[in-house]
């Protein structure tokens, strides 16, 4: 076996937290995979249960016996504290739901993360867990190491809660998150499938020295396997669901993590892609009532006429103070006559 370098841990570069299910197997949605730069430490403190100690005295004091069983390892305990409140790690790592708002009226691309809210009184706010990663500089004589030089640390399941003091005050407010953490053999070889040592993941905590971080990704990501492993931003919500336990609304599956998202309900118009008679929508700075090149806008900004045979006497749709009606072929200027 080569001999080690001997490079110490220094800073943390990057964390990586992903949803798992309920038997451990790490989910592959949209939303599933968080990774950001933005955080101040990740502690781990291995806790043991203290083996029984049996000691007999004979009939005059002093020892017959004497047995001391070991201490075997149960658990770690976990504390994450990052940076800000970011609502899409905090919804990630310990429930709740993610409040969103619409950028863009009209437009789901542009829809962003607004807000948290936490997790209803009596619900487990950690649900099935996460698995988390953490990469730190291999560190050699004072400088990155040239080989392998980050360190991956990795805790394959953990189930962690928000928990200290929240204070709005003239400081910096605690956003901190404890837990413990166990070992989970489905984690496997991770995200991307760049961890080698699948087997070994059946305990709380491991590390090795790697090649690769994800230095400077921040949000959510989908991986695929490569070397490195390819990521895709997936922070974009094309179709923001319902969230969970909201009255109204469908109740949280456990099978579809994205329902944990909760669209604002700020009035910006109807969905462009059902345009029916008498539905009404922002305006549109390009658009105007005054000629038909102007009306045939309507479709390239995603205007689609339900029904699509042409409309009856008096049906339109308006946009801003204009209005418009469905020939059958195309959109017209006003009312259809």
């Amino acid at each position: 076996m080569a001999t080690q370098d001997y490079a110490a841990s220094v800073q943390g570069v990057a964390i990586r937290v992903t949803r798992l299910d309920p038997s451990g197997n790490l989910l592959e949605g949209p939303m599933d995979s968080y990774t950001t730069s933005s955080f101040i430490r990740v502690s781990f403190t291995p806790e043991y249960e203290e083996g029984d100690e049996i000691t007999e005295k004979r009939a005059d004091g002093t020892v017959c016996i004497s047995f001391k069983a070991p201490d075997t390892l149960k658990r770690v305990t976990m504390e994450i504290a990052i940076c800000d409140p970011d609502p899409e790690f905090t919804a990630l790592v310990a429930g709740g739901i993610l409040l969103t708002r619409q950028g863009t009226p009209g437009d789901d691309s542009t829809s962003q993360s607004a807000g948290w809210a936490s997790s209803q009184v009596g619900e487990d706010p950690s649900r099935d867990g996460v698995a988390v990663e953490v990469w730190s500089y291999a560190v050699q004589n004072g400088r990155k190491a040239g080989t392998n030089p980050y360190y991956q640390w990795i805790f394959p399941y953990v189930k962690v809660r928000q928990s200290g003091d929240r204070v709005i005050e003239n400081g910096l407010l605690a956003n901190t998150f404890e837990g413990f953490g166990l070992g989970n053999i489905n984690f496997g070889t991770g995200p991307g499938e760049a961890w080698e040592w699948p087997s070994a993941t059946d305990r709380p905590y491991l590390f090795a020295r790697v090649p690769w971080a994800p230095l400077g990704l921040n949000g959510f990501y989908t991986w695929a396997a490569g070397d490195p492993p390819e990521a895709t931003r997936t922070d974009e919500l094309d179709d923001p669901s319902p969230g969970v336990n909201v009255p109204g609304t469908t109740a949280y599956d456990p099978g579809e993590p994205i329902d944990l998202i909760l669209a604002s309900t700020e009035d910006d118009g109807d969905d462009k892609s059902t345009a029916s008679p008498g539905d009404t929508f922002p305006a549109e700075a390009t658009v105007t009532a005054s000629d038909a090149p102007n009306a045939a806008k309507l479709a390239g900004l995603g205007y689609v006429a339900d029904p699509t045979s042409a409309w009856t006497n008096g049906q339109k749709i308006t946009v801003g103070t204009f209005d418009f009606n469905w020939s059958g072929t195309a959109w017209a200027a006003g009312a259809h006559a």
